[in-house]
């Protein structure tokens, strides 16, 4: 199968198979997923949902997030790990809202991108979910199925988001985002499928009968 075909049925598949798509990541305005996409980091999505209602009960805006001591943030959010560097960047960026953006979370990525602990990924995720700003954020799931389904040499997130967004139209990346994450973690895990197990993958590549060995992100 050529990459165009591979393309083209890659893109047919996962829509169809989910043809909706919940934000993994519980929220209820731009600040809370911003919050939430920063805490995700290193951790779950399963595991960060257990943790923010405690937290947003505290303070779900950067109002009232500015006002609560560091400390006070760090014991909330320990369970998520990196604690000290995620509170932190919590109080940090929710004090800039605030002082900068009369408390909005700014919809431009390079704005966002200037938040303590808000990297390029965490920044598209906001732009994507928050806003629907086009944007194709890569997590470890996208790398490793993009090396999978030859649609990326994996030389890093960079390069893998960039091939990306030129193999696909770009109304479809946010919800491929998605897709591919949960096709991921369902269908294609590191350890579940190794390059020839899969739909998609067998699909792609039938001939394939080595494992792939796929870089780290």
């Amino acid at each position: 199968m050529l990459k165009k075909q591979r393309v083209e049925y890659i893109d047919r598949r996962l829509k169809e198979l989910y043809p909706t798509l919940p934000i993994p990541l519980d929220h209820k305005d731009p600040y809370t997923l911003l919050v939430a996409v920063l805490l995700s980091a290193q951790c779950t999505d399963e595991r960060v949902n257990k943790i923010t209602p405690a937290l947003f009960s505290r303070a779900d805006n950067p109002f009232d997030m500015a006002q609560v001591p560091v400390e006070e943030i760090r014991a909330i959010i320990r369970p998520c790990g990196l604690s000290p560097r995620k509170s932190s960047a919590i109080s940090e960026l929710s004090r800039i809202l605030v002082e900068r953006y009369d408390g909005e979370v700014p919809q431009s990525l390079e704005a966002l991108e200037e938040l303590p602990g808000v990297g390029h990924k965490t920044a598209s995720v906001v732009m994507s979910q928050a806003f629907g700003v086009p944007n194709f954020p890569v997590d470890t799931h996208i790398h490793r199925l993009a090396q999978r389904w030859g649609l990326s040499n994996g030389k890093n997130v960079e390069t893998t988001e960039k091939d990306l967004k030129r193999l696909f139209r770009r109304e479809r990346w946010n919800d491929l985002h998605l897709e591919i994450i949960y096709y991921g973690r369902e269908y294609c895990s590191a350890r579940g499928c190794d390059g020839t197990k899969c739909e998609i993958c067998t699909t792609c590549y039938p001939e394939r009968t080595k494992p792939v060995k796929t870089r780290k992100s």
